[in-house]
């Protein structure tokens, strides 16, 4: 069994939260250990000192990537804190019809996991507008660091208890069953949700317009307050005015540092 010493830790735990933002605590030193456990067996390494030589020097950048994919947890559900998805529905929406410019509707799941959220939201959107939705661009844009979580999220295959949660008609129209166990989400639905690997820790969002409503929800529990202070800031200059931020529950925004308005708990408003 390996075992990783303070310096091993340290160094590992600093590269993370330099490259990803991530701040793992000590308590996460077993979770470290053994999560990148095969990694080390399957590369012949035989501590962390040479697994994080292996990281920095790996030109491929595969190694960063399995590493960061071991790191993150990426736990979620369908209809996860549902009154974010139902205020989505009966007030953002509707207020966004007004203000968005040439139909164009610009919605960011960011960290976006196994593709959830990003489904949810495009299929309130479709059963929102109806028969109106040819004229409405309304794709959302799916982001993750994961490429692993990407891939799942992207073949759209759901088991049957994972769906459970979803109303009987959504299943009806949005899903199909590839057999007794497991189904699949419609070309339709596919072709909503547009996916890219994404670093929340970049310094400059690539993003050439600006977006409506951005769901980043229990993301920032990962970082310090000060990576997550930056962050914030970068959302609100991503984001044209009168657009939405929906957060996790168990996160808050400093309301006395943010320039975002406090609407209810975990969504904000930029006006």
């Amino acid at each position: 069994m390996f075992t990783i010493t303070d310096k091993e830790f340290g160094q590992l735990a600093a590269y993370i939260k330099d490259n990803y933002g991530i701040h793992l605590k000590e308590e996460k030193r077993a979770l470290v250990t053994g999560r990148l456990y095969n990694v080390l067996l399957e590369n012949n390494l035989k501590d962390f000192t040479e697994y994080y030589k292996y990281v920095i020097t790996d030109k491929t950048g595969q190694a960063a990537v399995t590493l960061i994919n071991k790191m993150t947890t990426n736990h979620t559900f369908f209809m996860r804190e549902a009154e974010h998805f139902f205020y989505f529905r009966d007030k953002v929406l509707p207020s966004l019809t007004v203000m968005a410019q040439n139909k164009d509707l610009r919605i960011w799941s960011a960290g976006c996991s196994s593709g959830e959220e990003p489904y949810t939201l495009a299929m309130i959107m479709d059963e929102f507008f109806g028969k109106e939705k040819m004229y409405w661009d309304t794709k959302v844009l799916a982001t993750d660091i994961s490429s692993r979580m990407l891939e799942r999220a992207q073949k759209g295959i759901y088991k049957s208890e994972d769906i459970s949660p979803l109303p009987a008609q959504w299943k009806l129209n949005y899903l199909k069953k590839l057999d007794n166990e497991k189904s699949v989400f419609v070309d339709k639905m596919k072709n909503e949700i547009i996916y890219r690997k994404f670093n929340l820790m970049d310094e400059v969002f690539p993003f050439k317009k600006k977006f409506h409503v951005i769901f980043c929800r229990n993301v920032m529990i990962y970082f310090d307050e000060v990576t997550k202070r930056k962050l914030v800031n970068k959302f609100y200059n991503a984001m044209e005015y009168g657009g939405y931020l929906f957060i996790g529950h168990s996160e808050s925004l400093n309301r006395e540092e943010t320039k975002f308005k406090y609407i209810m708990p975990a969504v904000y408003r930029k006006e």
